[in-house]
């Protein structure tokens, strides 16, 4: 089962950064947390890796939607959103989390349209960076 959504940008990684926010931003998505995984690892172990930053996008609405029809989805919320440098320079993988996860890792049906939905606002999103 493929449990992302990837796009990759011919833009440098900072730039798709922005871009990425804004796109989320145009779906209702704000974010939540961040994380600076490159940063992070070389502060941790020393370890050397690629721009890497990881995204808690939240759709308010939807993660209430969610929550209602089951209280421990909280545990695969929010919807990750990773922005990477590519192997090329000058190109970013950006990558988002199916929704559909929710929907087969729980098997509740009732999930299935809040998936949907955010889903399509996610697509919506990378759309928009794809041009």
């Amino acid at each position: 089962m493929d449990y992302g959504i990837p796009v990759t940008l011919d833009l440098p990684f900072a730039e798709a950064v922005d871009r990425v926010r804004a796109a989320l931003a145009e779906q209702g998505f704000g974010i939540l947390t961040e994380i600076d995984v490159q940063a992070t690892l070389k502060t941790k172990i020393g370890a050397e890796m690629e721009d890497y930053l990881i995204l808690g996008a939240c759709n308010p609405p939807l993660a209430h939607r969610a929550l209602e029809a089951d209280r421990h989805i909280g545990l695969l919320l929010p919807c990750n959103v990773v922005v990477r440098a590519a192997e090329e320079p000058g190109r970013t993988v950006v990558e988002a989390m199916d929704p559909q996860l929710m929907v087969s890792v729980t098997d509740r049906p009732e999930l299935a349209p809040v998936a949907e939905e955010a889903g399509a606002r996610l697509r919506a999103a990378l759309g928009v960076l794809v041009g």
